[in-house]
Formats: structure tokens, C-alpha cells, sequence
């Protein structure tokens, strides 16, 4: 096979005699990563497959992604090794995936790797017939074995042996594999078990509380030991626990968390931004790759708990998640990068950690030993480091940042201002974060997801609209005109990937459900109805290229998708949303935004079909639990109409934007657009999309609230401190 012209940011290794393999034509990072590997990769196609066929040869799949310490790892240590390059090239075709790319063919064959080993996790390795159908699966494999891990030296020739001597064995093994994924796929979703109809009720809700109780860390907090992954949908459940039934352990649970990971190594104290997960128990040693989607859920969770406590704490590590996200991950044309990686100068973590005598001689130079040693204290920095953690990659000596005496501390320990020791660590904070940006930053991985942003549009939305803050709006409508603008195909199909000019890939349910959910929030914080609209029309894609009419939820992918062995529905969460539970809830709020009854029966249809997973153990679904206790309510609408140019309507319109209020769908309907105005149109933009509020209109010529219950409205008042006492 000729070696194809490399794309200008595909990069060679430093072997002189590195030559470009066919992923260097793709625009993946993580693929682009590997485009100068001496193995044969190629991407994900029917050629990789026909060529299979024809060479008798089975698939070796890898799936990773750019920012994932391990894919690195295994990558140094095997795919750039040339013995092992030359066993794949002779026996194997050798395919690489970018799941962030395609979480379709992630999907299957993770489920594949956990039902065959019990276990799952990336780099995802599994060797599979040309017929797709995996008969070994695992995740990282160094090159040769140690400590009981068979090593890639010695596993690829057993296994093209086994290829060779029992294809009736391998072949019989692939086929039920993939009968079990189907079979997994056949329980899930529609299964009844767990009840019927009714099924899911407050008892669900109760039993996802208790649960996550159990598992509760009163010390640091989290709902695990080591390692902890922040789960903000977890959280956001909790809160609305609390909401609903006045049980404080709920959001004490949740602000016993958030506040542990803002003091933790786990955020970045210099550059802001949490980090995928910590490695220990006390949120301290990360694994320290960023993701956007971290990013947007922290932030909802964080705003969501300054609505419910009213401590500005929380407020302000909310600011400062999207200050992070608007400097480092946002794309000139406003959409925004998916992720940055643990890994520089060939090692974990080495572009956020510092050793005392560098930590030293940077503050000393510019601000004095005293800022110095003010500093220290602040961020625990300490001569022989500050964690002993082997397996972390990190060296001794090395300190990561994290919270250490707050400045009141310091203050009452020196006899000094409180403001002023405050203000000395900003300036040593600036300091620190402009001598690390002369460091070899980690790799940005810059591809464009359409189901991340629509998290980072909700996220940034709501916090604009808690906060009164219309630069947050602001990238959120930028972010929204970018994804509707530039990932669509001629057709106006939703597309789910963009990077270097090009839009790829068909989006997925996850796509338009994420999405749908940045727009009902960009309407609440605008209050312009093309977000409506727009939400409103990207539902029915979604409904009638996802949704199972036999059993019922919404599929990841189409069935356009045909090179996907099996098409699965994603119901439980892990790093985000599942699909299912995203589409319930958008279901509910844009059912009820809009007053759209089909709307309201097609989430009741999904809640009965979700029964059973999420009846079977609720903790592992808690953005259903977050749908279901919509679902649930006591839910109300606010139709405000008035005139935006009024302080009376502004004053209503505050009142709403900064109460906790999860079951309240928030519409304006301005004075211009009045259905009885002389000439003017039959309803305005708003009464199209939402007829139920034609007749809504301003008494004598001021702002009125209409808060219904039900779609069952109470008086109008024009007095917003009536209209509050009608919400409470």
C-alpha cells in the first residue's frame, strides 16, 4: 500500500525513518497520534474489512482517545515498537477508533470487553473476525509480559495461531459474543422488569437517595474510595432531593463534595478547571487529563448549589470553570474543544506539578520570599512534595497545588489584613500561572463534539441567567449559532464532529438530546423563541430516526449507521448523561414549555419503558431520577408578558432568574408581539411555537405573571412578590 501524503498536523515521532501510515489523512488528533506508528493502521471502513476478507486475516481493533494517559502508554511502549509493528502488519488487519469520534463502535465493543473479561476501560483492545464479530477483548497490553499481563510480544502470535488452527472455535465464540450484546441490549430498555406502568414513582427517588447515601464519604466526600470521578449528575439528583421533601443530607451531601474537590489537587488551582478524576481518596492526586464535559456538569452543579445555599463560594467556582473553558478550550468561531491532555514532556501531570525550588525562586524573584512563603502555606507546597503515590508517575519531591490555609487563617496567624493576604496570593496565583505557560502544555485536543457543547451551551446558560451575567450568555449563543451553522450536512442532517474546517460524522441521540438541552436553557436565559424553535425542530429528527417503536427509548444511532454490528440503546450514566435519560428530560421540559401534549405522552412512554433498569437500581440513573422528578412534579409554568424595555418586567423577570426552582419552565412573551395589536400578525413568535400562551397579556399596562400548575393557571398579578408566594 503506498504511504499517503500526511495531513500538515500529523507529526512524526523522532525516529528519523518514521513514514506516515494511512491515518494521516484523517482528522482525529488521537488517530493523527498514531499516523506515524510503523504499524498498518487504517481507519474504520469497509475497506479495512473487504481488504480482511480478502487477506483472510483477522481485525486488530484499538479504541482510544487523544487526551487518555494509557492509549500513551501502550503506544510508546508497543505500537511505536518495530517487533511488534511487524507482527500486527503480518497477521492482522489493524484498525484504530477514536471513541470520542465514534462512541457507536466504543459502545458495542466495550460492552463486549466487560462482558467477556468483566472489566472494561481504555486503550480498548479486541481482535475480531472480519465479520466484526470480537472473540478476545482487553485494554492495555505492554510489549512484553509482566506481573501476571500477557504482553503483546507473546499474545498477537497465540492469537493468530488461534485464527488460524480453530477458526470454527473463534467464529463460534465471535457470533455468541455478539448475541450477547444483543441479548444485553434486549434486557435493557422496554424489559418490564422492575414493574410496568407507575413503576417509577417517589419510591424510585427514595431509593436512589438512600443509595448514594450508603456510599457516601462524610470525610472527603464522593460516593466511592479511590479512585473518585466527579459524577455532577449524581449531585444534581440530590439537590433536587432536597428540593423536594426538605431532607438537608441531600445538598449537605453535595456541598460536602464540591467544596472537597475545590480545595483537592483534582482542580486546577492556577489555571482553573477540574481534572478527570482522583486517583486517591481526598480528591488530591488526579489523573490530570481536562474534559469539557466535566467542565459544563461541574459548572451546572456548582450554580445550581449557590441557588440553593446562597454562598457566593460556590458562585465563584462556577466563574471560574468557564473562565477556564472561555481561555483554553474555546474555538475562535465559539464552539469549543473537547479536551486536554494529562501528558507533557513525555510524562503525567508534569506541566501542573512544581517542586519547592521552583515554586521559590519564581515568587521570590517577582514578588519576595514573602509572597513565597504566604504561598506555601496556601497551596501546601512542601520540600519533599507533598503526596507519596508510586503508581501516579509523578516524582518525589514534586507538590500539586491545593488548598492549604485559607487566607483568614494565614492572616490570623501573622497578624495581618485578611483582604490584603488575600490580594498578596492573586498576585502570586497571576505569577504561577504565567511561569507555567512557558511549559510544554499538554496536548490540546481540539476536535468540535456536538453533544459536549450542547452541555457547555446549558451549562453556561443557566449560570448567565443565575448570575445576571451576559457574558456567559453571550458564549453560550455563540457556541449554539456555531454548532447549528457549521455541523449540519447540505440536508440540514445534524452532524456530531468538527474539526479543521470539517463537519463529519452523523450526530447520534446523545448528539440531539444534549443539544436540545443547551437550547431550552439558551431560551430561558434569552428568552428568544428561535432557541425554542430550534429545539423544537431538532426533536423531531430525533424522534423519528432514534426512537424504537417495538420497545420503546431512543437508539444511540440510526439506522443509517449500518456499520455498526449492533445498534444499542445507552441507558445508565457514566461520564455523562445516558441518551435515554437526556431525551426523557428534554421531553418534559420542552413538552411543557411549549404545551405540547404528544410531547408530554412520549416522555410518559419512556418512563415506562426505563422501569426496569432504573427501578433495578436507581443510583446508576441519576439523570433519570432527574427527569422522573420532573416528571413527578409539582411542575409549573410562569408566563410573564411585559414589556423587556421596562423596569417593572425586569424586576419580574430577576425574580425568576436566581431561585432554585428545578420543576419551573420560565416563558416571556413581550408586549410587541400581542396578538390584539392593529395589523398585527395572527400570533407572535413566541404563541407559534407555544399557543398556549396566545391569550396571555399585560394588565393595565404593566408586567404580569400567569403561574400555572398543570397548564391550569392561578390569577395573574402584576405584583412580583404575589407572583413569588404563588411559586412557593
Amino acid at each position: 500500500m503506498p504511504d499517503p501524503t500526511p495531513r500538515p498536523d500529523a507529526r512524526p515521532d523522532a525516529r528519523p525513518d518514521a513514514r506516515p501510515n494511512r491515518l494521516a489523512q484523517e482528522k482525529s488528533p488521537y488517530l493523527l497520534q498514531h499516523a506515524f506508528n510503523p504499524v498498518d493502521w487504517v481507519p474504520w471502513g469497509e475497506e479495512a474489512f473487504a481488504r480482511a476478507r480478502a487477506e483472510d486475516r483477522p481485525i486488530f481493533l484499538s479504541i482510544g482517545y487523544a487526551t487518555c494517559h494509557w492509549c500513551h502508554v501502550m503506544e510508546r511502549e508497543s505500537f511505536e515498537d518495530a517487533d511488534v509493528a511487524a507482527l500486527l502488519n503480518r497477521d492482522f488487519v489493524s484498525i484504530k477508533v477514536d471513541r470520542e469520534e465514534r462512541p457507536d463502535i466504543d459502545g458495542v465493543y466495550m460492552t463486549a470487553c466487560q462482558l467477556m473479561t468483566g472489566q472494561g476501560g481504555w486503550p480498548l483492545t479486541i481482535v475480531m473476525t472480519p465479520d466484526k464479530q470480537p472473540f478476545f477483548a482487553g485494554t492495555y497490553f505492554p510489549r512484553e509480559g509482566v506481573a501476571g499481563r500477557a504482553g503483546m510480544l507473546d499474545l498477537l502470535p497465540r492469537l493468530a495461531a488461534l485464527w488460524r488452527e480453530r477458526r470454527e472455535d473463534v467464529e463460534a465464540a465471535g457470533a455468541s459474543a455478539l448475541a450477547a450484546i444483543r441479548e444485553v441490549e434486549v434486557r435493557g430498555v422496554g424489559s418490564g422488569e422492575g414493574g410496568g406502568e407507575g413503576a417509577l414513582d417517589e419510591e424510585a427517588l427514595r431509593r436512589g437517595f438512600t443509595e448514594l447515601l450508603a456510599r457516601f464519604d462524610p470525610h472527603q466526600g464522593g460516593f466511592s474510595r479511590a479512585p473518585k470521578f466527579p459524577a455532577p449528575h449524581q449531585l444534581l439528583f440530590l439537590l433536587r432531593w432536597s428540593d423536594r421533601t426538605g431532607d438537608r443530607r441531600g445538598v449537605e451531601m453535595v456541598e460536602k463534595t464540591l467544596v472537597s474537590m475545590r480545595r483537592g489537587g483534582v482542580f486546577d488551582h492556577l489555571g482553573y478547571g477540574f481534572h478527570r478524576y482522583s486517583t486517591d481518596a481526598r480528591w488530591l492526586v488526579p489523573h490530570f487529563e481536562k474534559m469539557l464535559y466535566d467542565q459544563a456538569l461541574l459548572a451546572m452543579a456548582y450554580t445550581e448549589l449557590w441557588q440553593m445555599t446562597g454562598d457566593d463560594a460556590h458562585r465563584t467556582v462556577a466563574r471560574e470553570i468557564h473562565a477556564y473553558v472561555a481561555r483554553d478550550l474555546t474555538d475562535p468561531e465559539g464552539g469549543f474543544y473537547s479536551a486536554e491532555d494529562a501528558d507533557s514532556e513525555g510524562r503525567e501531570g508534569a506541566f501542573y506539578v512544581w517542586t519547592r525550588a521552583e515554586f521559590d525562586e519564581v515568587l521570590s524573584a517577582a514578588l519576595g520570599e514573602d509572597a513565597a512563603g504566604l504561598a506555601r502555606r496556601a497551596f501546601r507546597v512542601e520540600a519533599r512534595g507533598n503526596f507519596a503515590d508510586e503508581a501516579s508517575g509523578l516524582r518525589t519531591g514534586e507538590n500539586i497545588l491545593h488548598a492549604g490555609e485559607t487566607p483568614a487563617e494565614i492572616a490570623a496567624a501573622l497578624g495581618e489584613d485578611a483582604g490584603q493576604v488575600e490580594k498578596r496570593l492573586g498576585e502570586a496565583r497571576r505569577v504561577l500561572f504565567e511561569k507555567r505557560e512557558t511549559r510544554e502544555r499538554p496536548l490540546l485536543d481540539d476536535k468540535i463534539l456536538t453533544d459536549w457543547n450542547g452541555l457547555m451551551i446549558a451549562a453556561l446558560a443557566r449560570s448567565g441567567l443565575a448570575f445576571g451575567d451576559e457574558a456567559l450568555v453571550a458564549a453560550a449563543r455563540r457556541a449554539a449559532d456555531f454548532i447549528l451553522e457549521r455541523l449540519r450536512d447540505d440536508d440540514g442532517t445534524l452532524l456530531h464532529r468538527y474539526r479543521d474546517g470539517e463537519a463529519a460524522i452523523v450526530a447520534g441521540a446523545a448528539d440531539h438530546a444534549c443539544l436540545i438541552w443547551g437550547l431550552i436553557e439558551l431560551y430561558g436565559a434569552t428568552f428568544d423563541p428561535r432557541w425554542l424553535r430550534a429545539a423544537r425542530e431538532l426533536l423531531d429528527p430525533l424522534l423519528e430516526r432514534f426512537w424504537d417503536p417495538d420497545r420503546l427509548g431512543v437508539f444511540n444511532v440510526d439506522a443509517t449507521q449500518s456499520d455498526v454490528p449492533v445498534r444499542q440503546k445507552e441507558l445508565y450514566d457514566g461520564a455523562t448523561p445516558s441518551a435515554n435519560a437526556t431525551t426523557w428530560y428534554v421531553l418534559l421540559r420542552l413538552g411543557r414549555l411549549t404545551g405540547d401534549v404528544e410531547l408530554l405522552d412520549r416522555a410518559e412512554a419512556l418512563r415506562r419503558a426505563l422501569a426496569g433498569p432504573v427501578a433495578g437500581g436507581p443510583s446508576a440513573y441519576t439523570m433519570s431520577l432527574v427527569a422522573l422528578d420532573l416528571a413527578l412534579g409539582p411542575s409549573q409554568e410562569v408566563v410573564v408578558a411585559g414589556d423587556p424595555d421596562e423596569p417593572d418586567t425586569r424586576r419580574m423577570l430577576a425574580a425568576l432568574a436566581d431561585r432554585y426552582a428545578p420543576r419551573t419552565a420560565v416563558l416571556f412573551k413581550p408586549a410587541d408581539h400581542r396578538t390584539d395589536a392593529p395589523g398585527g400578525p395572527a400570533a407572535g413568535p413566541l404563541a407559534q411555537i407555544a399557543p398556549f400562551t396566545e391569550p396571555y397579556d399585560l394588565l393595565d399596562e404593566k408586567a404580569t405573571a400567569y403561574v400555572c400548575t398543570g397548564f391550569a393557571c392561578r390569577r395573574p398579578t402584576t405584583d412580583v412578590a404575589e407572583m413569588v408566594k404563588q411559586l412557593t
